[in-house]
This record gives C-alpha cells, sequence and structure tokens, in this order.
C-alpha cells in the first residue's frame, strides 16, 4: 500500500492542492484549499483510490455492501472503491446521497446500489468540517441503511474528523493534509 499512497500524495500536490486565500463552504478562511475533484476524477486517480480505498475498508474490518456519499465530491471515490472491490472477496455496489430528495418518481434522497438493511461504508473527498459525511450518514440512516464507516481521501485535521467520531462513526483518511506539506488551519 505504501507505493500506492505516494502515488496518492503525488497526484494530489500535484493537481488538487492549492495555496493562497481562500473561503471554505463551512465560512473558514483558509491560507490553502483541497480540490480533490482533478485527482478523483482522473484516470490514476480513481485507480490508486479505488485500490487503496478497499484496502483501506478490509483493513478496518468494516463489513459492507455498498459506498458512497454526498454528490458530487463521494462520487467518484465511491465509484472507484465499487470497481476496485471487484478484485477482492468483498465486492460494493456504488451509490449515491443527492443534496435533498427529488419531488418525482420515488422522491429518495439515496440513489443506485443502495437499499434498506445494507450496511455502508460513507465516502468523502476532503473532510474539513465533516458536515458533508454526517449529512449523508443521516440520509442513509433515514432510509434504512447502517453506516458501518466513514472514509476520506484527505483530512484537513481541522476537526471534522473528531466531529464525526464524536457522533458514533469510525473514520479512515487515506492522506492527512500534513502528508502534503501544509499545516492545518486553527479549529474555529
Amino acid at each position: 500500500m505504501t507505493s500506492g499512497i505516494e502515488d496518492l500524495r503525488s497526484l494530489l500536490k500535484e493537481r488538487s492542492l492549492r495555496l493562497g486565500d481562500f473561503t471554505l463552504a463551512s465560512g473558514r478562511k483558509s491560507t490553502y484549499y483541497v480540490d480533490a475533484r482533478p485527482t478523483t476524477m482522473s484516470a490514476k486517480g480513481i485507480e490508486v483510490i479505488g485500490r487503496l480505498g478497499i484496502d483501506a475498508v478490509i483493513e478496518a474490518g468494516w463489513e459492507a455492501d455498498c459506498v458512497g456519499g454526498l454528490t458530487l465530491g463521494a462520487d467518484p471515490v465511491a465509484y472507484a472503491i465499487a470497481v476496485a472491490s471487484l478484485q477482492t472477496d468483498m465486492v460494493l455496489d456504488g451509490f449515491t446521497v443527492r443534496k435533498q430528495a427529488k419531488g418525482y418518481g420515488e422522491k429518495r434522497r439515496v440513489e443506485g446500489g443502495f437499499a434498506p438493511g445494507h450496511r455502508v461504508v460513507v465516502v468523502e473527498d476532503v473532510i474539513t468540517t465533516g458536515g458533508s459525511a454526517l449529512d449523508a450518514a443521516k440520509a442513509i440512516e433515514d432510509e434504512g441503511g447502517r453506516v458501518v464507516g466513514i472514509l476520506a481521501v484527505v483530512d484537513r485535521e481541522e476537526g471534522g474528523r473528531e466531529k464525526i467520531e464524536a457522533a458514533g462513526y469510525p473514520v479512515v483518511a487515506l492522506v492527512p493534509v500534513t502528508a502534503l506539506g501544509v499545516t492545518p488551519n486553527p479549529q474555529a
């Protein structure tokens, strides 16, 4: 797994890490920004994240039926892991959590390879405050699923992981932001 982690760090540094003055979705100010999508949506990123992600799920001992999270950041991560899972004994289907339920059809908020009763790994591209992962977990539980863990590509190390763990969910992050050579912003 070491070379895969090194590949992921290199991709994130090259494609996703930006230095400057930024306002995050949470409203916090930051001297850096991690837009994981150029990495998670690249061919190499999909391959590396899929392999590392399914390995992390297995190493964590999470028994799951499917993998997904809040659209849009979680989508490529979930689908990469779902495809990589075909090479293991734990085949996971992917799903997407909408920001709000559709107003027509079955009016679901969770779409794809999810059904009530499924054990779920929630994925996130970047954890900052933990809000997106917790929102996805609530939507899944509201539709009858059971969240067994939360997996992130990057942990900004700004309190989000602790907030998620305090809500009762185990968390695994593939790359802490300090591994990208930046210092986390003080927690607000």
